[in-house]
């Protein structure tokens, strides 16, 4: 058995544990897959670098209305994808060099290991590890639908289909998230016939009723959008395209695709682990139980010397939480007599699909339900980006923020954002409720500029009526 003072599971996030402090300690890093981790190889970085030209893509359109011509004449494939994966594939590269090469107390072992007890594990060629520390940050996997011919070489998950050797002309896309949301922004943009098969009766149903019902709206006028529908089949043709079968409210139909795109979900990474070794505490959907501290649980009770961060304990699968979550076991694990607990109060987060979206907080019906509980009545509001000067200068039509708040006290409990540059938007609001500023005072207190599309949300804070 080899004995280390710290051992990671993964590294995406948990890459950044190994700082300049445990220099004079023996560290053990582990990851059987690319190095990097999910947001660098195959989430949120690339996926955004597919995004922005898809945006210049969808220009012409949009610039029509204002009396800009423009043409849109295709896209070069394999040249944003080779651009796009020349980048990342050299990050992963020189961050697995670093860590494997240039650090004589790391060691990096390229494999999947599984858990032979609370502190130590075994990898796949059978070497035994221990350490006095272990961090769990396996992150997630995207998962396949229960499907016949779901494992078909033309289906693929956001995983595999940014590398795909050309653009398709006819794309299915299993679900209505955000990964659906974003990967049919990016091929539609590009010219491929999307179409999207949704089990529910709206897209982006996690989020607010409204934003949902709108997002809805405007989808089905860019991609076939099939809401109640399920695939029941997926066969191959002798010339390689994908005949699917689905079957919706109006009954069984057929379809013809080149490829599938399976975004139904991701699943934390513990069912290789082999958690039950260790008695390790799991959630109902996978994921390893924790307390404020990150601290692994065993019986609801947690377990000295094991942590874990990111996507395989945490609900949300965002990226900037992996990283605060690695912050709060970064300090953890130095000052074992002085814990802070990660604060999980005010998550954002953003789809990257036309349009835009960004939220924050509780939505209206959880903000309803709350206020029943506790008899602290609430305000909404909702303004239109069109309401505003720049809202005017871009002609907008579909762009608005909703703002949810106590009425007492003006204190903003959520925020929702459908429109041009949402994520930016929201980042004020954000603020406001992280540093418990509340609505009047957010509105009043500063100077907006203008005409700039920021005074939508200050025009928003204006129409709560608090008093």
């Amino acid at each position: 058995m080899t004995h280390y003072d710290l051992a990671i599971i993964g590294s995406g996030s948990g890459n950044t544990l190994i700082s300049p402090e445990w220099d004079d300690s023996k560290v053990v890093l582990v990851d059987g897959g690319v190095f990097g981790g999910t947001c660098l190889n195959v989430g949120c970085i690339p996926t955004k670098m597919y995004v922005y030209p898809a945006e210049l893509a969808a220009a012409p359109e949009r610039a029509a209305r204002l009396g800009v011509d423009l043409s849109f004449e295709g896209v070069r494939w394999q040249d944003i994808r080779d651009r796009i994966f020349s980048r990342i594939d050299a990050i992963s590269a020189g961050g697995r060099t670093y860590r494997a090469d240039e650090l004589e107390n790391v060691t990096l072992i390229e494999e999947h290991v599984h858990l032979a007890g609370e502190k130590s594990f075994r990898t796949a060629s059978g070497e035994l590890i221990s350490a006095d520390q272990l961090v769990i940050a396996t992150g997630s996997h995207a998962v396949l639908p229960d499907v016949p011919g779901i494992t078909l070489p033309q289906v693929h998950t956001s995983d595999t289909i940014m590398r795909i050797p050309e653009q398709p002309e006819r794309l299915l896309i299993l679900g209505g998230g955000y990964i659906a949301a974003e990967f049919a922004h990016i091929f539609g943009s590009f010219g491929t016939t999307v179409t999207l098969a949704v089990r529910s009766g709206s897209m982006l149903r996690h989020l607010d009723d409204t934003v949902s019902a709108v997002f809805t709206e405007h989808a089905a006028q860019q991609w076939d959008v099939r809401l109640r529908t399920v695939v029941t089949e997926l066969s191959a043709n002798d010339d390689g395209s994908v005949r699917v079968r689905l079957d919706g409210p109006e009954g069984p139909s057929e379809l013809e695709v080149d490829i599938v795109l399976a975004a139904t979900g991701r699943r934390p990474n513990t069912d290789g682990l082999s958690v039950d070794e260790a008695g390790f505490d799991l959630h109902d959907d996978g994921r390893l139980a924790v307390d404020a501290y990150q601290r692994v649980l065993r019986e609801g009770l947690p377990v000295e010397g094991v942590w874990s961060l990111g996507d395989v304990s945490s609900d949300y699968q965002l990226k900037h939480v992996a990283n605060h979550e690695a912050r709060t076991v970064a300090h953890n694990l130095l000052h074992p007599d002085d814990l802070r607990a990660s604060d999980h109060r005010f998550v954002p987060a953003a789809v990257f699909s036309h349009p835009q979206v960004a939220s924050v907080g509780l939505t209206e019906d959880q903000a309803l339900s709350a206020a029943e509980r506790t008899g602290t009545p609430i305000v909404t509001a909702v303004q239109q980006f069109g309401s505003t000067a720049y809202g005017w200068a871009m002609e907008d039509t579909e762009g608005f923020v909703k703002l949810i708040a106590e009425k007492s006290t003006g204190r903003i409990l959520g925020a929702h954002i459908l429109g041009h540059e949402a994520s930016m938007l929201i980042q004020p609001i954000l603020q406001a409720m992280s540093f418990d500023l509340d609505a009047f005072s957010m509105a009043r207190g500063q100077y907006w500029i203008h005409p700039a599309l920021t005074e939508v949300v200050e025009n928003a804070l204006l129409n709560l009526r608090t008093d």
